[in-house]
């Protein structure tokens, strides 16, 4: 059996004896972004293998990778539930501003409802850059965290119920949309992400599928690592280095603890 508390703990730098309440989720999440890099290089391996309990944990865990939404909140939603909270496993659909409307490949995205105490709060460490880094109340109320503005607006659209808006600091002025989701079903197991997988895995239309993209969040900026970039936000500084795939190697293993090949 998987002691997903244990390594999830260890992986993100947790006490191992700290209680997991809505009270201290914003520091689990601030340390989760941190640690444990949004990055698509298996995605651009083709890995087919199914999405389960034992793959999160050997992929995330053991072999110490990112990964996309569904292994970063995937995994999540393993150690939440194994520490007592009441979660589900919820569906969106990301809005992509250059298309002007929602990802061709729709709902491809993977978050995190929380019921505590009769309120219900989204809760995402697998939306790249743009993370909360909170839980956020589905009531509506605007909170304000260390990457921004967000709240959570109920509207029914082709994908869901809610949207999730943000105004992202030092980037954003006005509020837009980040994603379209869906609270009224949750997703029954694990494995039903895996068709999500495929999809990103193989739509022609996937963001992730075409070239190598790795981020991470911290409480004061983030960054970008591409294969022709180092682009990092710092306390509203932003720098951006070009760079080749030497460079690249280099800093994947760096700035994310990745090995490239």
């Amino acid at each position: 059996m998987n002691d997903i508390n244990v390594l999830f703990r260890k992986r993100i730098g947790l006490n191992s004896k700290e209680p997991i309440t809505l009270e201290n989720l914003a520091g689990i999440l601030e340390l989760t972004a941190s640690a444990i890099p949004f990055e698509n290089l298996c995605t651009l391996s083709g890995d087919p293998g199914e999405l389960n309990e034992d793959s999160l944990v050997d992929k995330i865990l053991h072999r110490n990778e990112g990964g996309l939404c569904y292994d970063l909140n995937g995994v999540l939603y393993l150690f939440l539930k194994e520490n007592g909270l009441d979660v589900q496993l919820i569906l969106g659909a990301v809005y992509v501003p250059e298309l002007n409307g929602f990802s061709p490949t729709g709902l491809t995205h993977a978050a995190i409802i929380l019921n505590d105490d009769g309120k219900r709060y989204l809760v995402d460490t697998g939306f790249g850059g743009n993370l909360p880094l909170r839980p956020v109340p589905l009531d509506g109320s605007e909170i304000m965290t260390p990457t921004g503005e967000f709240r959570v607006r109920k509207e029914e659209s082709e994908f869901g119920d809610y949207f999730l808006e943000m105004k992202l600091k030092h980037k954003d002025t006005d509020w837009r949309i980040g994603y379209a989701f869906e609270s009224r079903q949750p997703v029954e197991n694990m494995g039903d992400l895996t068709e999500m997988k495929k999809i990103i895995t193989e739509h022609p239309q996937s963001a992730f599928n075409k070239k190598p993209l790795l981020t991470r969040v911290t409480a004061n900026g983030s960054m970008v690592l591409t294969e022709s970039s180092f682009t990092r936000w710092k306390d509203g500084q932003v720098t951006k280095e070009e760079i080749d795939s030497s460079k690249f190697k280099q800093l994947a293993k760096e700035h994310y603890n990745l090995d490239v090949k």
